[in-house]
């Protein structure tokens, strides 16, 4: 009882108060009397609250309701159910188990809880910045009565482990603006190509201009005139995401690493992929090979993906796209669209694994995407009030020319670019394998 029993701030008014009245009462004679009364009435008071608060029939139900995976980088809801069972009214101030990732230290909730099965909800949210478990610890209630005296601490076992993966929530709202996008495209006209894959669609009679190698001639003996194998266009494509985990992303930007933007970004482009019958792969590197998946298409496609990303974490070490190379040369058979994430601070870097790049290229689509510094940005475009203002806006504006010039290098050697904003990666990301779905680039 003693370890749980706390006397409050009222109370150490009251004797204040009670006190001043004895100081008082040595000038004042008549007020000894008062001033003793009401220091017993005070202890009286205290062991009447302490007993109520510490009665039996003192109950409370607390229930914590979390998602059952917390979304990287969003804002997930937390909700506290408390049910009062007791015959009296309790204010409860509660400190919730907050995981230690989130450091959160000033969290405090205080409310009025109606006795006989007064209920209350309290809801706060969580935005997680690194993939892993968060484990919430137990919650904490601080009780008081009417009298507001003592005050009673009660722990609830509240304790529990949660995963946070890449953002579900990012990956649903990309998905519905790809189906959106589609609308819009509907009102265009596709034009359709015949022969160019291997999914048979039916046998028709030859015209000339048709190619002779897909002629059927078991049809043809039977019509005894020339019948010819029509195929359909290949809708399937295969897209491979190549995550670059070396210190190159492991630039933050609002609490989240350009590797945790990037890993959403794959979640959410692969997940619409799955859904336009595309074969989704992956590949992460740095110095040596972390991961690799088979592109698939099948429901199960996405949950593997997604496993496999909540487990990568980034390197302190540099890239080696020569083994890239080779590892994609080898791995991925037929053509394919390949996003590959990483970043350049300078065209020094990027003049070093060029032709890397370029031999790439010749074998895929490669989209690379890379990143705008936007501090570097915000300086470039802020306002020159001293001398030395005018230097720091120079430099941002060079470095953030160099990263337009990069942009330009890729695009003059017919490699296919992004420079984005972390925060509009999944958009542009979208928008740009959307477009070369659309115009069939392989």
């Amino acid at each position: 009882m003693f370890k749980n029993l706390f006397l409050t701030r009222s109370f150490f008014t009251a004797i204040a108060f009670v006190a001043l009245v004895f100081v008082v009462s040595f000038f004042v004679k008549t007020l000894f009397i008062a001033a003793q009364i009401l220091l017993a009435l005070l202890m009286v008071f205290t062991i009447i609250d302490a007993f109520l608060l510490f009665s039996p029939t003192i109950k409370i139900v607390v229930k914590r309701n979390t998602a059952r995976v917390l979304s990287l980088g969003d804002a997930n809801h937390v909700q506290l159910e408390f049910e009062n069972r007791s015959p009296i009214n309790l204010q409860i101030k509660v400190v919730d188990g907050v995981p230690m990732q989130l450091q959160s230290r000033n969290f405090e909730h205080s409310f009025l809880l109606k006795k006989n099965r007064g209920v209350h909800h309290f809801t706060y949210q969580i935005s997680p910045k690194e993939r892993g478990v968060y484990h919430f610890q137990n919650t904490i209630l601080f009780l008081n009565s009417f009298l507001k005296l003592a005050e009673r601490r009660i722990e609830y076992c509240t304790s529990e482990d949660v995963a946070c993966y890449p953002s579900i929530l990012q990956m649903k709202k990309i998905e519905l603006l790809s189906w959106q996008r589609n609308i819009i495209l509907n009102g265009e006209k596709k034009q359709r190509k015949i022969g160019s894959s291997y999914e048979f669609e039916q046998i028709k009679d030859y015209v000339n201009g048709d190619d002779y190698r897909h002629i059927n001639w078991k049809a043809t003996g039977k019509m005894n005139k020339l019948m010819l194998d029509q195929y359909e266009d290949e809708k399937s494509q295969q897209i491979y995401f190549l995550l670059d985990k070396s210190r190159n992303l492991m630039m933050p930007f609002n609490g989240l690493s350009l590797l945790d933007y990037s890993i959403n970004a794959t979640l959410a482009i692969s997940n619409v992929a799955i859904k336009k019958q595309d074969k989704v792969g992956l590949i992460s590197f740095s110095n040596a090979i972390y991961t690799q998946l088979k592109s698939e298409k099948n429901n199960s496609q996405l949950k593997k993906i997604n496993e496999l990303l909540y487990n990568e974490q980034a390197t302190d070490l540099e890239a080696d796209f020569e083994l890239l190379y080779h590892q994609v040369r080898h791995f991925i058979h037929g053509r394919s669209m390949l996003f590959l994430f990483t970043n350049f601070e300078s065209s020094f870097a990027l003049n070093r694994i060029i032709p890397v790049l370029r031999s790439v290229n010749k074998l895929h689509l490669l989209v690379v995407i890379f990143f705008e510094n936007t501090e570097v940005t915000a300086f470039a475009n802020k306002n020159v009030k001293q001398l030395r203002d005018i230097f720091d806006t120079t430099i941002a504006a060079t470095m953030q020319q160099e990263k337009i010039q990069i942009l330009k290098t890729l695009n003059q050697y017919g490699i296919q670019a992004i420079i984005t904003k972390p925060e509009d990666l999944n958009i542009n990301t979208l928008n740009k394998y959307l477009q070369l779905k659309k115009s069939r680039s392989l």
